[in-house]
């Protein structure tokens, strides 16, 4: 129910929407205030032959425009009770055949979406990489390679170029196995076949340590107070030539600003946020310590005294 003017009641009263007249009703006197109205929510249906298993929701997906047809091709399943000669038309016999032609893209894109998921990635993300994805495969150069590894690497690249980078340590542990090594080799070539062979440059954004601190700090429960002093200390070490890849600087401040709070983090729990070994943390830290005085915030270090 929604509060809506009633022009008979004089007053703004609960409404009540008919979905089988489109009528939008008063509840108190009952009197039509817009009738016909579109529901543009879902169409449903009910047969008495279909389990309850079984999606109620009559609409599909939208279109896909990297599929030939759009991915709204129709494909009629045999119904229940139906002979065993059901499907010896040619239509049957073309489906068992499996020759959609997006049949191997629909498979990749799926694989996408799911590691999107389990990563928790914004759907913008997940449909840059079916386009990285659908590129290199019209060079049909990619028969014989480790399938889940160039599916990672093109979740990886969308990342960069989204400007919501995940480390290869984070994409990996949805891969299916893949490791970051065959990662890592999958990156660099569809880097070189986009750029070399179908003239596309591969712009991937530069990583900053404040592109992975947030989700580092929330892997470790840390408060608030301890997280904002984290996020200063990270944007003035991007003033400082600390040679060290951004991750490891992130995981360094992480521990330096830790260290002075009175929820200390265990260097062990750090690395496993992160995804940095302890003792690239330990060499990082000792980089960053002689600029304590510079990263860390007064009113953090005011606060711990």
């Amino acid at each position: 129910m929604a509060d809506v003017y009633c022009s008979d009641c004089k007053k703004n009263t609960e409404v009540v929407f008919d979905h089988s007249a489109g009528d939008t009703v008063c509840s108190e006197c009952g009197l039509v205030l817009e009738a016909h109205s579109i529901d543009e929510t879902s169409e449903w249906r009910t047969f008495a032959n279909e389990s309850g298993d079984n999606d109620p929701v009559r609409v599909g997906g939208p279109a896909n425009p990297l599929l030939t047809d759009g991915g709204l091709s129709t494909v009629i399943s045999k119904p229940n009770g139906a002979s065993g000669d059901f499907l010896s038309s040619s239509l049957g016999r073309w489906q068992n055949r499996g020759s959609n032609p997006d049949r191997s893209l629909i498979v990749a894109f799926k694989t996408i979406a799911t590691m999107s998921d389990r990563l928790g990635l914004v759907a913008t993300i997940k449909d840059r990489a079916n386009e990285i994805y659908k590129k290199v495969e019209d060079q049909k150069s990619i028969k014989g390679r480790n399938q889940d590894a160039i599916l990672a690497a093109c979740l990886y690249i969308a990342c960069r170029q989204e400007d919501k980078p995940r480390t290869v340590k984070e994409i990996c542990s949805v891969a299916n196995g893949a490791t970051k090594k065959e990662i890592g080799r999958a990156k660099e070539y569809i880097v070189k076949l986009l750029e070399v062979e179908m003239g596309q440059s591969m712009e991937m954004g530069t990583i900053h340590a404040g592109d992975f601190l947030r989700r580092f700090c929330s892997h470790l429960g840390m408060n608030n107070q301890a997280v904002k002093a984290a996020q200063e200390a990270v944007q003035k070490s991007e003033e400082l030539d600390i040679r060290r890849s951004p991750i490891s600087v992130a995981a360094a401040v992480i521990y330096m600003i830790t260290q002075l709070s009175d929820d200390k983090k265990l260097l062990r729990d750090i690395s496993l946020a992160t995804g940095v070994a302890e003792g690239t943390i330990r060499n990082s830290y000792k980089d960053l310590y002689p600029y304590a005085s510079r990263l860390i915030p007064n009113w953090e270090r005011e606060a711990s005294k």
